[in-house]
């Protein structure tokens, strides 16, 4: 068999059918050739082929003209007839009509395509051929087609079966929908609860806003003074304190004041401590605050001052005046009420600074005031105009860390190790947070005159604002003696003497009015028999000693009279 006219080639032009016989064989239509065939160019001979030509034929179509085909030969039947010419692969060669033994003589095919007529008398319907589709038996086709002689038979069309709901497709495409069905179903699902999230946490996102606001009293109409000033806070609290000494190089005094960052209430607070206070010395030997600022220097002092109040101070500021005026300048100048005036060291000159409500202060005026202290005023009052200087400065100090750093770095002060420059400016701009919206104020320390705290000083400033606790001497420890003199002798060195060769604590030496009898203070009922050691020790008589009101570290406190008698180094 020549594999070119296989009829079974699916790239292969296949004949148009134009109707059937009448035992039901194919008619098809016969190709007329092209009256001008077209000519195209030739790559191997460079001549020109007519339309259809194939370049490696030989026959009649090798001249370019189409002249009659011959009648093909009998072909190979796969079921044992012959009447078929298979075509082959050559592009030159036509499908020839169905070739019977007899071939009736061929007509010309119509320009048009015409169905055979449709014979009236209805042909019993037979079983489908079991050989190649569109073909019937051998036995069926021994008579030639021939036009007008065939007609239509019911087992020549194919029908569609329609799919039921049980077709293998329709299962599948039932499948499919439902599943995709499921898919956007879950989908939405999803997008709901997503939704319903996004709401939830926006709800509590506004709730826990507006209770914080109303728990800062930042929520209009929520805030009052009380709660406004940060002291109605219960539990742990979060505090950051640093002291300051501001250093008169003038006249060589000193001044303290801590400045306190409390976070938990948002509330700023500078206190004033007076150099009266006594406090513990390196030695464990007690001392006034002004000698331990001069003596033991930053580090000794800031453990003392803590160890005394029962808080934890994290470093400490040395601010010379200089560099004070230095930074008021820094600062375009301060606004203080001030309390009184303050003249000027230049006779006949305008006072430095004037009394006045919102008075602009220079950095020399701020110096001016922050020192002044007129002649027979307190120590307390000179406190409270350094303390009203240093509000001045918090008021238009920088809220911004950076910027705040880049102010304490170009006063070029020396600072103390505890704390360097970018601490000290984190710690000034948020005192100024707190400043610039009026949560700040300025408390004093209560000290009585032997230099021990006051009764009230352990509720109204350590506990309240600096969160810690003066508690008296534990058994055991070295008894602490406070010494005031009032007998008019200058008797207070004597005592002090007596009392450390005794194997008791000095604390203090300042003077009291004068007294005919000597007292001895206790304030714990613990520390009575301490008190009346301490009445043998200095020569006093048992009657002197009383119950009083010895504060804070102090165990016994004494108020020399004229009755004491000065005793010698032995």
């Amino acid at each position: 068999m020549n594999d070119q006219q296989h009829p079974y080639d699916p790239y292969y032009p296949q004949p148009q059918i134009i109707g059937y016989d009448e035992y039901g064989q194919p008619v098809y239509q016969q190709q007329v050739p092209p009256q001008a065939p077209a000519q195209h160019y030739d790559p191997y001979g460079g001549q020109q082929q007519a339309y259809g030509q194939d370049p490696y034929a030989q026959g009649p179509y090798s001249q370019g003209s189409y002249a009659q085909e011959p009648a093909p030969s009998p072909q190979y039947d796969p079921y044992g007839q012959q009447g078929y010419a298979y075509p082959s692969y050559d592009t030159g060669q036509q499908w020839a009509a169905p070739v019977d033994p007899a071939p009736a003589p061929v007509q010309a095919a119509p320009t048009v395509a015409q169905a055979a007529p449709v014979d009236p008398t209805p042909v019993p319907a037979q079983a489908a051929p079991t050989g190649v589709p569109g073909q019937r038996p051998a036995s069926e086709r021994s008579a030639p087609t021939r036009k007008g002689e065939g007609d239509y038979r019911t087992e020549q069309f194919s029908f569609v079966e329609e799919p039921d709901e049980d077709s293998e497709d329709v299962i599948d495409w039932l499948k499919f929908t439902e599943s995709r069905s499921e898919r956007r179903e879950e989908a939405r699902r999803r997008g709901r609860n997503r939704t319903i999230a996004l709401v939830v946490v926006l709800v509590l996102a506004v709730v826990g806003g507006v209770g914080y606001l109303w728990s800062a009293g930042l929520f209009p109409g929520s805030s009052d003074p009380e709660r406004k000033g940060g002291s109605t806070a219960t539990g742990p609290q979060q505090r950051a304190t640093i002291v300051v000494h501001l250093h008169d190089l003038k006249n060589g005094s000193t001044s303290t004041a801590l400045l306190v960052d409390n976070a938990t209430t948002g509330q700023g607070t500078t206190v004033l401590i007076p150099n009266s206070v006594v406090v513990a010395g390196v030695d464990g030997v007690g001392t006034t605050l002004a000698k331990s600022v001069e003596e033991d220097g930053s580090s000794g002092t800031r453990e003392a001052i803590g160890n005394l109040l029962g808080t934890k101070i994290t470093g400490t500021w040395r601010l010379d005046t200089p560099y004070l005026e230095n930074l008021v300048e820094s600062l375009s100048r301060i606004e203080v009420d001030t309390d009184t005036d303050v003249p000027n060291p230049k006779e006949g000159a305008e006072p430095l600074v004037k009394k006045g409500e919102k008075q602009t202060l220079n950095g020399r005026a701020a110096v001016a005031y922050a020192t002044y202290r007129a002649p027979g005023e307190a120590e307390a009052k000179q406190l409270q105009r350094f303390g009203q200087v240093m509000y001045g400065v918090l008021r238009k100090f920088s809220s911004d860390p950076e910027a705040a750093t880049v102010t304490v770095e170009t006063l070029q002060q020396i600072l103390d190790p505890s704390l360097p420059e970018r601490d000290l400016a984190a710690s000034l701009a948020k005192l100024a947070d707190h400043a610039k919206v009026g949560d700040h104020k300025t408390a004093l320390l209560p000290v009585d005159q032997d230099g021990a705290l006051t009764e009230g000083a352990s509720d109204s400033v350590v506990k309240d604002i600096l969160g810690g606790k003066v508690s008296a001497p534990e058994a055991g420890e070295v008894p602490r003696v406070s010494v005031r003199d009032g007998s008019g002798k200058k008797a207070s060195e004597s005592a002090r003497i007596v009392l450390v060769n005794g194997g008791y604590a000095f604390v203090g030496g300042a003077d009291a009015p004068t007294q005919k009898t000597s007292q001895v203070f206790y304030g714990d009922d613990a520390q009575k028999a301490t008190a009346v050691e301490v009445a043998k020790t200095l020569g006093l008589p048992d009657d002197s000693v009383e119950k009083g009101k010895p504060s804070g570290t102090i165990a016994v406190t004494v108020v020399l009279g004229r009755d004491y008698e000065v005793q010698g180094a032995g």
